[in-house]
Protein backbone atom coordinates (compact mmCIF):
# COMPACT_ATOMS: atom_id res chain seq x y z
CA UNK A 1 0.00 0.00 0.00
CA UNK A 2 0.84 3.76 -0.39
CA UNK A 3 3.31 4.07 3.02
CA UNK A 4 5.60 1.66 2.05
CA UNK A 5 6.20 2.95 -1.83
CA UNK A 6 9.68 3.57 -1.02
CA UNK A 7 10.41 1.29 1.66
CA UNK A 8 9.66 -1.37 -0.43
CA UNK A 9 11.82 -0.41 -3.08
CA UNK A 10 14.67 0.29 -0.60
CA UNK A 11 14.66 -2.78 1.29
CA UNK A 12 16.52 -4.08 -1.37
CA UNK A 13 19.87 -1.36 -1.34
CA UNK A 14 19.07 -1.15 2.84
CA UNK A 15 22.30 -3.13 3.54
CA UNK A 16 24.52 -1.75 1.00
CA UNK A 17 23.28 1.47 2.32
CA UNK A 18 23.92 1.15 5.90
CA UNK A 19 27.42 -0.43 4.77
CA UNK A 20 28.44 2.45 2.89
CA UNK A 21 28.67 4.78 6.07
CA UNK A 22 25.43 7.19 5.55
CA UNK A 23 24.51 9.11 8.29
CA UNK A 24 21.01 7.62 8.83
CA UNK A 25 20.52 7.58 12.07
CA UNK A 26 20.76 10.37 14.85
CA UNK A 27 23.71 12.20 14.90
CA UNK A 28 24.10 14.22 18.50
CA UNK A 29 25.82 17.52 17.14
CA UNK A 30 25.69 21.15 18.48
CA UNK A 31 24.05 22.13 15.16
CA UNK A 32 20.93 20.94 16.73
CA UNK A 33 20.42 24.46 18.62
CA UNK A 34 16.42 24.14 19.14
CA UNK A 35 16.87 21.01 20.86
CA UNK A 36 14.91 21.27 23.70
CA UNK A 37 12.79 18.83 26.41
CA UNK A 38 9.33 17.79 25.19
CA UNK A 39 6.55 19.03 26.73
CA UNK A 40 2.92 18.40 26.72
CA UNK A 41 -0.03 20.43 25.34
CA UNK A 42 -0.61 23.23 27.98
CA UNK A 43 -2.42 22.62 30.58
CA UNK A 44 -6.41 23.73 30.77
CA UNK A 45 -6.37 27.40 31.64
CA UNK A 46 -3.19 27.77 30.68
CA UNK A 47 -1.51 29.91 27.04
CA UNK A 48 -0.18 27.42 24.94
CA UNK A 49 2.63 28.43 22.71
CA UNK A 50 1.98 29.59 19.17
CA UNK A 51 1.40 27.17 16.59
CA UNK A 52 4.50 26.46 14.56
CA UNK A 53 6.58 26.60 18.13
CA UNK A 54 9.78 23.74 17.88
CA UNK A 55 9.45 21.84 20.75
CA UNK A 56 12.48 20.16 19.46
CA UNK A 57 14.45 19.46 16.43
CA UNK A 58 17.29 16.33 15.90
CA UNK A 59 19.17 16.06 12.97
CA UNK A 60 19.34 12.75 11.73
CA UNK A 61 20.78 12.39 8.92
CA UNK A 62 24.44 14.39 7.06
CA UNK A 63 25.02 13.13 4.01
CA UNK A 64 27.79 14.75 1.18
CA UNK A 65 26.07 15.26 -2.25
CA UNK A 66 27.49 12.05 -3.52
CA UNK A 67 26.04 10.39 -0.32
CA UNK A 68 22.85 11.90 -0.52
CA UNK A 69 23.04 10.94 -5.18
CA UNK A 70 23.77 7.10 -3.54
CA UNK A 71 21.02 7.02 -0.64
CA UNK A 72 18.45 8.08 -3.46
CA UNK A 73 19.11 6.28 -6.59
CA UNK A 74 19.46 3.52 -4.02
CA UNK A 75 15.72 3.91 -3.57
CA UNK A 76 15.22 4.27 -7.25
CA UNK A 77 17.01 5.51 -10.38
CA UNK A 78 14.57 7.71 -10.95
CA UNK A 79 15.78 9.87 -8.36
CA UNK A 80 18.78 10.13 -9.68
CA UNK A 81 17.74 13.13 -12.07
CA UNK A 82 17.48 16.06 -11.59
CA UNK A 83 21.09 14.76 -10.15
CA UNK A 84 21.91 15.99 -6.65
CA UNK A 85 23.99 18.81 -6.24
CA UNK A 86 24.14 19.25 -2.45
CA UNK A 87 24.91 17.43 1.06
CA UNK A 88 22.28 17.86 3.34
CA UNK A 89 21.19 17.77 6.94
CA UNK A 90 18.28 16.63 7.78
CA UNK A 91 16.28 17.47 10.99
CA UNK A 92 13.28 15.47 12.90
CA UNK A 93 11.06 18.34 13.88
CA UNK A 94 8.43 17.81 16.70
CA UNK A 95 6.10 21.44 16.85
CA UNK A 96 3.10 23.02 18.47
CA UNK A 97 -0.44 22.50 16.60
CA UNK A 98 -3.71 21.65 16.73
CA UNK A 99 -5.54 18.95 16.86
CA UNK A 100 -9.06 17.88 14.41
CA UNK A 101 -11.19 19.47 17.03
CA UNK A 102 -9.03 22.44 17.55
CA UNK A 103 -6.94 21.41 20.96
CA UNK A 104 -3.24 22.35 21.46
CA UNK A 105 -1.23 19.21 20.55
CA UNK A 106 1.92 18.24 18.67
CA UNK A 107 3.27 16.70 15.35
CA UNK A 108 6.59 16.08 13.81
CA UNK A 109 7.80 15.94 10.62
CA UNK A 110 11.07 16.66 8.64
CA UNK A 111 13.15 19.39 7.32
CA UNK A 112 15.96 18.89 5.29
CA UNK A 113 18.28 21.92 4.52
CA UNK A 114 21.07 21.72 1.90
CA UNK A 115 24.68 22.28 2.37
CA UNK A 116 25.73 26.16 2.59
CA UNK A 117 26.76 26.57 -1.29
CA UNK A 118 23.05 26.69 -2.02
CA UNK A 119 23.23 30.15 -0.61
CA UNK A 120 21.22 31.17 2.73
CA UNK A 121 18.08 32.36 1.14
CA UNK A 122 16.16 29.20 0.29
CA UNK A 123 12.72 28.74 -1.37
CA UNK A 124 10.80 25.47 0.52
CA UNK A 125 9.22 22.80 -1.17
CA UNK A 126 6.40 21.21 1.08
CA UNK A 127 5.68 17.63 0.64
CA UNK A 128 3.06 15.88 1.54
CA UNK A 129 2.92 11.92 2.64
CA UNK A 130 0.63 9.13 1.38
CA UNK A 131 -1.48 7.47 3.59
CA UNK A 132 0.18 5.63 6.69
CA UNK A 133 -1.42 3.33 8.92
CA UNK A 134 1.48 2.64 11.09
CA UNK A 135 3.45 5.92 12.98
CA UNK A 136 6.29 4.46 12.60
CA UNK A 137 6.66 4.68 8.96
CA UNK A 138 6.39 8.59 9.11
CA UNK A 139 9.58 10.08 7.56
CA UNK A 140 10.51 11.69 11.46
CA UNK A 141 11.00 8.05 12.39
CA UNK A 142 11.62 6.00 9.02
CA UNK A 143 15.22 6.65 7.54
CA UNK A 144 13.66 5.47 4.51
CA UNK A 145 10.29 6.75 5.07
CA UNK A 146 8.33 8.47 1.97
CA UNK A 147 8.75 11.59 3.42
CA UNK A 148 12.33 11.80 4.28
CA UNK A 149 13.18 10.66 0.92
CA UNK A 150 11.14 13.31 -0.51
CA UNK A 151 12.79 16.03 1.87
CA UNK A 152 16.13 15.06 1.19
CA UNK A 153 15.75 14.89 -2.85
CA UNK A 154 14.48 18.27 -2.31
CA UNK A 155 17.11 19.24 -0.46
CA UNK A 156 19.96 17.72 -2.73
CA UNK A 157 18.51 20.00 -4.81
CA UNK A 158 19.01 23.22 -3.10
CA UNK A 159 15.63 23.38 -1.61
CA UNK A 160 14.41 23.37 2.31
CA UNK A 161 12.63 19.69 1.90
CA UNK A 162 10.03 20.42 4.88
CA UNK A 163 7.83 17.54 5.07
CA UNK A 164 4.99 17.62 8.01
CA UNK A 165 3.73 13.66 9.55
CA UNK A 166 0.13 14.63 10.15
CA UNK A 167 -1.89 14.54 13.15
CA UNK A 168 -1.11 11.10 15.01
CA UNK A 169 1.75 9.90 13.18
CA UNK A 170 5.31 9.64 13.66
CA UNK A 171 5.51 11.43 17.19
CA UNK A 172 2.39 13.25 17.41
CA UNK A 173 0.15 11.49 20.29
CA UNK A 174 -3.54 10.22 19.43
CA UNK A 175 -5.03 8.92 16.29
CA UNK A 176 -4.64 10.13 13.51
CA UNK A 177 -7.29 11.69 11.46
CA UNK A 178 -7.04 10.15 8.20
CA UNK A 179 -8.96 12.52 5.19
CA UNK A 180 -9.81 15.47 7.13
CA UNK A 181 -8.63 18.27 5.11
CA UNK A 182 -8.33 21.10 7.80
CA UNK A 183 -6.29 19.27 9.96
CA UNK A 184 -3.56 18.19 7.00
CA UNK A 185 -4.31 21.84 5.92
CA UNK A 186 -3.05 23.33 9.62
CA UNK A 187 -0.44 20.42 10.20
CA UNK A 188 1.01 21.35 7.40
CA UNK A 189 1.00 25.02 7.75
CA UNK A 190 2.29 24.47 11.05
CA UNK A 191 5.20 22.45 9.78
CA UNK A 192 6.14 25.24 7.61
CA UNK A 193 6.35 27.59 10.65
CA UNK A 194 8.61 25.23 12.25
CA UNK A 195 10.85 24.93 9.33
CA UNK A 196 11.01 28.84 8.86
CA UNK A 197 12.11 28.43 13.05
CA UNK A 198 14.93 25.72 12.20
CA UNK A 199 16.17 27.52 9.42
CA UNK A 200 17.02 30.65 10.75
CA UNK A 201 18.77 28.93 13.73
CA UNK A 202 21.21 27.38 11.21
CA UNK A 203 21.68 31.19 9.24
CA UNK A 204 19.53 30.57 6.39
CA UNK A 205 16.29 32.00 5.50
CA UNK A 206 13.15 30.50 3.84
CA UNK A 207 11.46 32.50 0.80
CA UNK A 208 8.01 33.52 1.72
CA UNK A 209 6.92 32.00 -1.85
CA UNK A 210 6.77 28.20 -0.74
CA UNK A 211 6.18 24.93 -3.16
CA UNK A 212 3.35 22.83 -2.62
CA UNK A 213 3.32 18.95 -3.17
CA UNK A 214 2.44 15.92 -2.15
CA UNK A 215 1.25 12.06 -3.19
CA UNK A 216 -1.75 10.35 -2.74
CA UNK A 217 -3.20 11.88 0.25
CA UNK A 218 -0.25 13.94 0.10
CA UNK A 219 -2.11 15.46 -3.08
CA UNK A 220 -5.24 15.75 -1.13
CA UNK A 221 -3.27 17.82 2.03
CA UNK A 222 -1.46 19.86 -0.62
CA UNK A 223 -4.50 21.20 -1.97
CA UNK A 224 -5.96 22.10 1.36
CA UNK A 225 -2.47 23.72 2.26
CA UNK A 226 -2.57 25.38 -1.13
CA UNK A 227 -5.87 27.00 -0.27
CA UNK A 228 -5.04 28.35 3.53
CA UNK A 229 -1.44 29.87 2.23
CA UNK A 230 -3.61 31.75 -0.76
CA UNK A 231 -5.85 32.52 1.99
CA UNK A 232 -3.48 34.30 4.03
CA UNK A 233 -3.10 31.95 7.03
CA UNK A 234 0.32 33.40 7.59
CA UNK A 235 1.62 36.50 6.47
CA UNK A 236 5.00 35.14 6.40
CA UNK A 237 3.93 32.36 3.72
CA UNK A 238 2.22 32.60 0.38
CA UNK A 239 1.44 29.55 -2.19
CA UNK A 240 4.46 29.68 -4.29
CA UNK A 241 3.08 26.51 -7.00
CA UNK A 242 1.23 24.00 -6.63
CA UNK A 243 2.23 20.30 -7.59
CA UNK A 244 -0.13 17.54 -6.23
CA UNK A 245 0.21 13.90 -7.36
CA UNK A 246 -2.29 11.66 -7.58
CA UNK A 247 -4.67 12.91 -5.07
CA UNK A 248 -8.12 11.73 -4.00
CA UNK A 249 -10.09 14.88 -4.29
CA UNK A 250 -13.23 13.82 -4.76
CA UNK A 251 -14.44 11.66 -2.56
CA UNK A 252 -18.05 11.25 -3.00
CA UNK A 253 -18.44 11.50 -6.89
CA UNK A 254 -15.08 9.81 -7.96
CA UNK A 255 -13.39 7.83 -5.47
CA UNK A 256 -16.41 6.14 -3.83
CA UNK A 257 -18.40 5.24 -6.83
CA UNK A 258 -14.91 3.96 -8.45
CA UNK A 259 -14.52 1.78 -5.16
CA UNK A 260 -17.91 0.16 -5.05
CA UNK A 261 -17.37 -0.92 -8.95
CA UNK A 262 -17.41 -4.68 -9.03
CA UNK A 263 -15.74 -3.84 -12.74
CA UNK A 264 -13.70 -0.74 -12.25
CA UNK A 265 -10.12 0.19 -12.63
CA UNK A 266 -9.40 -0.37 -8.45
CA UNK A 267 -7.81 -3.00 -6.82
CA UNK A 268 -10.21 -4.83 -4.83
CA UNK A 269 -8.34 -5.15 -1.87
CA UNK A 270 -6.64 -1.32 -1.93
CA UNK A 271 -10.18 0.15 -1.81
CA UNK A 272 -11.13 -2.53 1.24
CA UNK A 273 -8.37 -0.80 2.82
CA UNK A 274 -8.60 2.52 2.86
CA UNK A 275 -12.74 2.17 2.99
CA UNK A 276 -11.71 0.58 6.37
CA UNK A 277 -9.48 2.95 7.29
CA UNK A 278 -11.35 6.29 7.07
CA UNK A 279 -14.55 4.76 8.05
CA UNK A 280 -12.76 4.36 11.41
CA UNK A 281 -11.04 7.27 11.27
CA UNK A 282 -14.35 9.60 10.58
CA UNK A 283 -16.18 7.57 13.14
CA UNK A 284 -13.50 9.09 15.68
CA UNK A 285 -14.08 12.77 14.53
CA UNK A 286 -17.76 12.97 13.54
CA UNK A 287 -19.58 9.67 14.73
CA UNK A 288 -20.69 7.95 11.38
CA UNK A 289 -21.98 4.50 13.66
CA UNK A 290 -22.84 3.54 16.86
CA UNK A 291 -21.85 -0.37 16.58
CA UNK A 292 -18.41 -1.16 13.95
CA UNK A 293 -21.28 -4.01 12.78
CA UNK A 294 -23.58 -1.29 11.34
CA UNK A 295 -21.25 -0.59 8.59
CA UNK A 296 -18.51 -3.78 8.44
CA UNK A 297 -19.94 -7.60 8.04
CA UNK A 298 -18.92 -10.31 10.76
CA UNK A 299 -16.60 -11.29 11.66
CA UNK A 300 -14.90 -7.82 10.28
CA UNK A 301 -16.98 -5.63 12.48
CA UNK A 302 -14.96 -7.05 15.83
CA UNK A 303 -11.59 -6.58 14.31
CA UNK A 304 -11.35 -3.52 11.93
CA UNK A 305 -11.12 -0.76 14.43
CA UNK A 306 -8.40 -2.64 16.40
CA UNK A 307 -6.21 -2.88 13.02
CA UNK A 308 -5.77 0.74 12.83
CA UNK A 309 -4.36 1.46 16.04
CA UNK A 310 -1.37 3.26 14.59
CA UNK A 311 0.77 0.13 15.51
CA UNK A 312 -0.56 -2.04 12.94
CA UNK A 313 1.48 -2.32 9.47
CA UNK A 314 -0.30 -1.97 5.97
CA UNK A 315 0.83 -5.51 5.20
CA UNK A 316 -0.96 -7.21 8.38
CA UNK A 317 -3.67 -5.17 8.00
CA UNK A 318 -4.53 -6.10 4.61
CA UNK A 319 -4.05 -9.67 4.75
CA UNK A 320 -6.87 -9.56 7.79
CA UNK A 321 -9.05 -8.01 6.04
CA UNK A 322 -11.55 -9.31 3.42
CA UNK A 323 -10.54 -8.95 -0.71
CA UNK A 324 -13.81 -7.53 -1.59
CA UNK A 325 -16.10 -4.69 -0.59
CA UNK A 326 -19.02 -6.29 -0.28
CA UNK A 327 -17.58 -9.00 2.13
CA UNK A 328 -16.21 -5.95 4.45
CA UNK A 329 -19.44 -3.28 4.22
CA UNK A 330 -22.72 -4.17 5.21
CA UNK A 331 -25.63 -3.76 2.60
CA UNK A 332 -27.09 -0.50 4.59
CA UNK A 333 -23.47 0.98 4.65
CA UNK A 334 -23.04 0.54 0.92
CA UNK A 335 -26.17 2.26 0.35
CA UNK A 336 -24.97 5.29 2.74
CA UNK A 337 -21.90 5.41 1.02
CA UNK A 338 -24.16 5.41 -2.51
CA UNK A 339 -26.23 8.26 -0.80
CA UNK A 340 -24.71 9.76 1.89
CA UNK A 341 -26.65 11.87 4.50
CA UNK A 342 -26.20 13.10 8.27
CA UNK A 343 -22.98 12.45 9.56
CA UNK A 344 -21.66 10.41 7.23
CA UNK A 345 -22.05 13.58 4.67
CA UNK A 346 -20.36 15.60 6.77
CA UNK A 347 -17.28 13.43 7.30
CA UNK A 348 -17.30 13.37 3.12
CA UNK A 349 -17.42 17.28 3.23
CA UNK A 350 -14.66 17.24 5.50
CA UNK A 351 -12.69 15.77 2.86
CA UNK A 352 -13.89 16.96 -0.27
CA UNK A 353 -13.63 20.56 -1.54
CA UNK A 354 -10.07 21.01 -1.55
CA UNK A 355 -10.24 21.87 -5.39
CA UNK A 356 -13.04 24.48 -5.09
CA UNK A 357 -10.78 27.49 -5.16
CA UNK A 358 -8.71 29.68 -7.68
CA UNK A 359 -5.36 29.58 -7.40
CA UNK A 360 -3.70 32.48 -8.58
CA UNK A 361 0.03 30.58 -9.16
CA UNK A 362 1.05 27.64 -11.66
CA UNK A 363 -0.36 24.53 -10.88
CA UNK A 364 -0.23 21.20 -12.02
CA UNK A 365 -1.98 18.27 -11.31
CA UNK A 366 -0.11 14.51 -11.56
CA UNK A 367 -1.59 11.11 -11.93
CA UNK A 368 -2.16 8.17 -14.33
CA UNK A 369 -5.35 6.84 -15.76
CA UNK A 370 -3.86 3.54 -15.08
CA UNK A 371 -3.80 3.99 -10.87
CA UNK A 372 -5.38 1.24 -9.27
CA UNK A 373 -5.42 2.75 -5.60
CA UNK A 374 -6.76 6.23 -6.55
CA UNK A 375 -9.56 6.92 -9.72
CA UNK A 376 -7.78 9.29 -12.22
CA UNK A 377 -11.60 10.72 -11.78
CA UNK A 378 -10.08 12.44 -9.38
CA UNK A 379 -7.72 14.12 -11.16
CA UNK A 380 -10.10 15.14 -13.71
CA UNK A 381 -12.54 16.63 -11.07
CA UNK A 382 -9.92 18.81 -9.23
CA UNK A 383 -9.13 20.17 -12.75
CA UNK A 384 -12.87 20.84 -13.86
CA UNK A 385 -13.66 22.75 -10.80
CA UNK A 386 -10.56 24.79 -10.70
CA UNK A 387 -10.86 26.09 -14.08
CA UNK A 388 -14.34 26.72 -13.12
CA UNK A 389 -12.95 28.94 -10.69
CA UNK A 390 -10.95 30.46 -13.24
CA UNK A 391 -7.43 28.95 -13.21
CA UNK A 392 -5.74 27.24 -15.50
CA UNK A 393 -4.27 23.87 -14.43
CA UNK A 394 -1.89 21.67 -16.51
CA UNK A 395 -3.10 17.68 -16.06
CA UNK A 396 -0.27 15.48 -16.27
CA UNK A 397 -1.58 11.96 -17.09
CA UNK A 398 1.54 8.75 -16.80
CA UNK A 399 -1.26 7.01 -19.38
CA UNK A 400 -2.96 3.69 -18.84
CA UNK A 401 0.01 1.27 -17.90
CA UNK A 402 1.30 3.52 -14.81
CA UNK A 403 0.34 2.15 -11.64
CA UNK A 404 -0.38 4.16 -8.15
CA UNK A 405 3.31 3.80 -6.92
CA UNK A 406 4.74 4.66 -10.42
CA UNK A 407 3.16 8.23 -9.82
CA UNK A 408 5.38 9.32 -7.22
CA UNK A 409 8.73 7.85 -8.95
CA UNK A 410 7.63 9.66 -11.91
CA UNK A 411 6.18 12.60 -10.06
CA UNK A 412 9.04 14.07 -7.96
CA UNK A 413 11.63 14.19 -10.65
CA UNK A 414 9.10 15.80 -12.78
CA UNK A 415 7.90 18.43 -10.13
CA UNK A 416 10.98 18.93 -9.00
CA UNK A 417 12.12 19.63 -13.01
CA UNK A 418 8.99 22.22 -13.34
CA UNK A 419 9.55 23.86 -10.07
CA UNK A 420 13.58 24.87 -11.18
CA UNK A 421 11.67 25.91 -14.67
CA UNK A 422 9.75 28.34 -12.78
CA UNK A 423 12.67 29.63 -11.24
CA UNK A 424 13.66 31.16 -7.50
Amino acid sequence: MTKNTFRNASRRAGTALLGAGLALTAVPTAAAALTSPERPPAAPGKKADPRGTVVSATRVAHMSGDEAGRYLTAISPDFGTPAPRHGVDTYRVVYRTISATGAPTTASGVVSLPARTAGRTLRAVSYAHGTHASRDMAGSVDEQGQSRVAAIYYAAAGYAGVAPDYLGLGLGPGHHPYMDAASEASASLDMLRAARAVAASHGRVLNPRVLVTGFSQGGHAAMALGRELQNGADRHLRLGALAPISGPYDIRDAQIPASLSEDGPLAPRASVFYLSYVSVAWNRLHHIYDSPSQVFNAPHDKAVEGLFNGTTGEEEIVTRLPGTIRELATPRYLRQLEHPSGALLRAIRSADGTCDWRPRVPVRIYGASGDEHVAFANARSCARTLRAHGARPQVVDYGPDAGHDATVFKGLPDTLRWFQALGR
